[in-house]
């Protein structure tokens, strides 16, 4: 007996079994449509950040479809201008960057200055990154799609495959246009969805799949709509403190912390390359190394106290959700049963995994307060 105090029958066991295999059939029928899933995944959760920039337009201009189609401009216009004014400033960083390396592994002055200053076999175990073919011909390129290039293949080497594989770019530009068609579609009848689902449920389980779904909603809402407000926010304010205080490739690399804090904390990890690169503007400029290296804490320090007493505060608010530990553990799981898939569906599968525990839970306590 378990929680629920009911013996372990032949026959209860036998129902357990065929339902672990199910929900095992079900992952593994997952994985096998994970290629034609994504791009529907990928559409459904930019409709779900979407919607509601779609709903305030609504209010305005009561027509669903004018609502949609002007979001959607709005979205793809203010994607656009940003492209267009960071890309030019990311590629001259970048250029900057192989200047400094190619300095770097020069008997040049920062290269002396580096030798004398780290470490023998850290100081050789930088040169020998530096000097690897890979790194110089990425800090060479004056491509911004070349350079975009490079990262897809060493970030998401599966999903470069199925771009160039078979049918070459073409490919990659149906899947573009099929995440685009999903996408509309999906906010075209949203508010239908969202408004009807309920009459699919048979009556005798509508009232608990309605709160279900409601504690599934909220787990969202936090997950994917105030969280990523709240990375993107900090991914700006890094890379303009970064900005400011002249760090190689900040602006880029301030922008991944910003995708990194998705999951929140792990920011953290954004330190080791911060102060690798304020070291080497240290070396390249000729003053003081620790001048930069303390500039780059500042920012991190300031950052972190802006995101901890204002952004946090004010767009979660006191409502506590999974814990960072959770959404890593997550998303190692589901992207390793699932790849890109799993990634994509983690935070939803896992908030509605806990919302049906925790209703599990208190359905058993409720059982067991007031036996039958």
């Amino acid at each position: 007996m378990l929680l629920d105090g009911k013996p372990y029958t032949f026959d209860r066991v036998a129902r357990m079994a065929i339902a672990v295999a199910l929900l095992w059939g079900l992952v593994w029928l997952l994985g096998y449509l994970s290629d034609v899933l994504i791009p529907f995944a990928a559409a459904f959760l930019l409709a779900y950040l979407i919607n509601p920039l779609v709903l305030l337009i609504q209010r305005r201009i009561p027509n669903r479809l004018a609502a949609v189609f002007i979001g959607l401009f709005l979205v793809v216009a203010f994607v656009t201008i940003l492209a267009w004014l960071l890309i030019p400033v990311i590629v001259q960083e970048i250029r900057h960057m192989g200047h400094i390396v190619s300095g770097l592994v020069s008997n040049s002055d920062p290269a002396e200055r580096a030798a004398n200053l780290l470490p023998g076999d850290l100081w050789q175990t930088l040169k020998d990154y530096f000097t690897r073919k890979e790194v110089q011909d990425f800090f060479r390129t004056e491509n911004f799609w070349k350079i975009a290039e490079a990262v897809l293949r060493k970030v998401l080497p599966g999903v470069w495959g199925i771009i160039t594989g078979t049918a070459s770019f073409i490919m990659g530009l149906v899947g573009l246009a099929v995440i685009g068609l999903y996408l509309v579609f999906l906010l075209f009848d949203y508010q239908k969805v969202r408004e009807g689902w309920k009459d699919l449920i048979p009556p005798a389980y509508r009232e608990t799949a309605t709160a279900l779904i409601s504690d599934f909603n909220s787990g969202m809402n936090r997950y994917f709509r105030c969280q990523a407000l709240i990375a993107c926010t900090v991914g700006v304010l890094h890379a303009f403190g970064f900005w400011l205080i002249d760090l190689p490739l900040g602006i880029l690399l301030g922008l991944f912390i910003g995708l990194l804090n998705m999951v929140p904390y792990l920011q953290v990890i954004g330190l080791i390359p911060a102060f690798l690169l304020a070291l080497v503007h240290g070396l390249e400029t000729g003053g003081s190394v620790w001048i930069p290296l303390a500039l780059t804490g500042l920012v991190f320090v300031v950052v972190q106290a802006i995101q901890d007493g204002i952004l946090v505060p004010k767009i979660m608010g006191r409502v506590t959700g999974l814990s960072p530990a959770m959404i890593l553990l997550s998303l190692s799981v589901w992207g390793k049963l699932l790849g890109i898939f799993g990634l994509l569906i983690a935070l939803p599968m896992t908030c509605l995994l806990l919302a049906y525990y925790r209703r599990f839970l208190a359905s058993t306590a409720a059982a067991q307060a007031f036996p039958p």
